[in-house]
Parts: C-alpha cells; sequence; structure tokens
C-alpha cells in the first residue's frame, strides 16, 4: 500500500493533534481492519466478544498515543492500527479464557474506599516498592482519584465499578452496555495508563511521611 501526499498531510496533522485528520484515518483504515480480524474471533468467544467491541477500544488507544505514531514507510499507520486490534484481541480472549476476577481484599463492601484505592496501587506495582511515596491511604486514594480523572471516561468507570467496588464483570457490561470481552479490554487498558500516568507524574506522590 502506497500512502499518497494527501495521505502524509493528514498523518502530519494527526500527530500534531489534528483530531479531524485522526478521525479521516480512521474512517479509512478502521473498516479494513476490521474486516481482517473479524474472522479471529472464535466461536467460542463470539457470544462475549464482538469486532465491534474490540474497534472501540483500539480507537480510544489510537487517540490516546498519536502522539507516538512515528510512520516508517508506506501504510505505516494501517498496520500501526491492526497492530493494536490484533493486541486489543488477544488481551481479551486471554483474559476471558482466565475469567479473571478483583482480589477479593479490593471490594468495598469489605473495605474502606481509601483501603481498596491502596491496594489498586499496590497491584499496579506502586506502594509495596516504593513505601514513602504515599503518607497514607487516604492519600493514595486521592492520588488514584486525580490519576482516574485523567483516563477517559470508560476506562475510569471500569476501573471504580470492577476494580474499586468489586461488581461482576456481567453487570459493569450491562451498566455499560458493552459486552463481557469489551470489559476486560478496556480494564486491562485502564491499568496501563494508569501505570503510565502514576509512574510519570511526580504530583502524585509526596516525600514520604
Amino acid at each position: 500500500m502506497t500512502d499518497s501526499s494527501e495521505d502524509r498531510e493528514l498523518l502530519e496533522r494527526a500527530t500534531s493533534g489534528d483530531q479531524s485528520a485522526l478521525v479521516a484515518l480512521l474512517e479509512r483504515d478502521g473498516p479494513r481492519v476490521e474486516r481482517l480480524l473479524a474472522s479471529k474471533i472464535g466461536s467460542k468467544w463470539r457470544g462475549v466478544l464482538s469486532i465491534e467491541d474490540v474497534m472501540q477500544v483500539t480507537y480510544i488507544e489510537v487517540f490516546l498515543h498519536i502522539h507516538e505514531f512515528q510512520p516508517r514507510g508506506d501504510g505505516a499507520f494501517h498496520a500501526w492500527l491492526r497492530r493494536i486490534a490484533e493486541n486489543n484481541l488477544r488481551d481479551a480472549v486471554r483474559d476471558l479464557g482466565r475469567k479473571k476476577r478483583p482480589q477479593p481484599d479490593m471490594r468495598i463492601g469489605t473495605a474502606q474506599r481509601d483501603e481498596s484505592a491502596a491496594a489498586l496501587l499496590d497491584q499496579l506495582g506502586f506502594t509495596n516498592a516504593t513505601p514513602s511515596q504515599f503518607a497514607g491511604k487516604r492519600e493514595a486514594a486521592r492520588a488514584l482519584d486525580s490519576a482516574l480523572n485523567r483516563l477517559p471516561d470508560d476506562y475510569a468507570q471500569v476501573i471504580r465499578s470492577y476494580e474499586l467496588e468489586g461488581e461482576p464483570v456481567s453487570a459493569v457490561a450491562a451498566a455499560m452496555n458493552r459486552s463481557a470481552g469489551a470489559i476486560y479490554m478496556l480494564r486491562g487498558r485502564a491499568l496501563d495508563r494508569l501505570r503510565e500516568i502514576i509512574g510519570t507524574e511526580s504530583m502524585f506522590f509526596s516525600d514520604g511521611a
């Protein structure tokens, strides 16, 4: 596939923050990626995962990371978009197979919200590795809330409902009008994004107590 000068201009605008240019690229390449991946969802998972789920999460990821994209030859954007979609599909199938559940001690019903927040940060690899970064569970909760506010709405809702409140995936999926597979994809990407936000911005950490 050869990129035209118009395509290259769209890519330049998209990577510079022009969302209309990015939408144009997704409208062009998204359907092709969708068709390529549709047959890769095995019959075992078609009742809980659709290609539309995969593409919706993929588009969120593209908007979040387009500034990182670096064109490397003709068809680079298409290849990048397809790789993100394939990763989302692979991870969703893997997590559906494992039927992941939040840890019991993170449920609001058995722990205060501050404790749930601290448990999630621990799961993300922060509080155990650097115990002095948070003055206490209340500060951990504030840090997590601040980070959640920086996530796309769907990501934040999954973390709050599934991870912190311990709701079953079926209830979260019903509330968000999504499939179970979509919830697993959103969860995985949201956790990745939280690690990025909390790990790179010193405003989330204290000098210790």
